[in-house]
């Protein structure tokens, strides 16, 4: 291995246990992520023989779960290996990061993890797997969803509403600034707040609206909330019931979007870049613009 580091941690991948269906992290037998058992023992193997001194393991199988025995089946699976490791190897893990996929609730009908069974849940197989071997372990989480994406929320104002084969919603946001709806197809929960005054730049809410022809059949009470990307996929929800029939002047609340929001968003149509958006720094030097785009990667 070439550039071998002292310290290593090696990747399990998706387990069996999973959900198929979950779209970020895959189906277990077409997921790119991590090595399978046989390569994971081979690797601990060879960096030994290497000279790495220190070892940690780390496993992401899970993506914004709110089932707290799926997440404790993380934590059995990743302790049960490090004892494996040490019984077949002689390695004792020193590190064991269980990943994230502390879930939250997008939709109103759903409720949060419980939090402290979880980590209730964790000691108490933490006890009963490692400490019975005389074994000691750190365990770490990444839990940026759970305490960033209640935290945030995406503003928008309604500029567009009409009547073809469906009930479209157009907003001032669009892809560049909220990536799930449109990538994944997930649900962020909406609010409209009615807006009784004029907005300049956006119709008069006296002027009659023009009617959708009469041999359309269009599905009444939902929405489709939609961005201004030329591209399909640019929607924020689908088939929706909202709160309120949306009118242009409006403000649309779309809900938790503290996480996967501006740090997953692009560039797409140079929304963020010449809207004003946020994100990019941008100066005007004379006759030229200089737009400088700042991306921070924390290793």
């Amino acid at each position: 291995m070439h550039g071998i580091k002292r310290n290593h941690l090696i990747f399990r991948g998706p387990n069996p246990f999973e959900d198929p269906s979950e779209v970020i992290i895959g189906d277990p037998k077409e997921a790119k992520f991590g090595t399978t058992s046989e390569q994971l023992f081979e690797g601990y193997r060879r960096c030994k023989e290497l000279g790495v001194k220190r070892f940690g393991l780390h496993a992401m199988v899970v993506s914004n779960c709110l089932k707290a025995d799926e997440l404790l089946e993380t934590a059995r699976m990743l302790f049960g290996l490090a004892v494996e490791i040490y019984e077949c190897l002689g390695i004792q893990i020193e590190l064991v990061n269980l990943g994230g996929g502390f879930g939250i609730p997008y939709r109103p009908e759903e409720t949060t993890v419980d939090v402290a069974a979880v980590g209730a849940g964790i000691h108490r197989v933490y006890k009963e797997l490692i400490e019975a071997k005389g074994l000691k372990l750190r365990v770490v989480t990444e839990c940026g969803r759970y305490i960033t994406g209640p935290s945030g929320m995406l503003f928008s104002r309604v500029v567009h509403q009409k009547k073809i084969y469906k009930n479209y919603v157009g907003l001032d946001a669009c892809m560049a600034n909220l990536m799930r709806p449109g990538m994944y197809n997930a649900y962020h929960h909406i609010t409209i707040i009615p807006n009784n005054e004029p907005v300049p730049g956006l119709p008069d809410r006296r002027v009659k609206r023009i009617d959708n022809s009469k041999d359309l059949i269009v599905k009444q009470g939902v929405y489709d909330v939609v961005g201004g990307l030329c591209e399909n996929n640019d929607k924020f929800a689908v088939d929706r019931a909202l709160n309120v029939d949306p009118t242009p002047g409006d403000v649309a609340v779309i809900h938790d979007a503290g996480a996967h929001g501006h740090s997953m968003g692009g560039l797409a149509g140079l929304r963020r870049v010449w809207r004003g958006g946020p994100g990019p720094f941008k100066t005007e030097l004379g006759p030229f613009w200089c737009v400088l785009l700042l991306y921070i990667y924390i290793l």
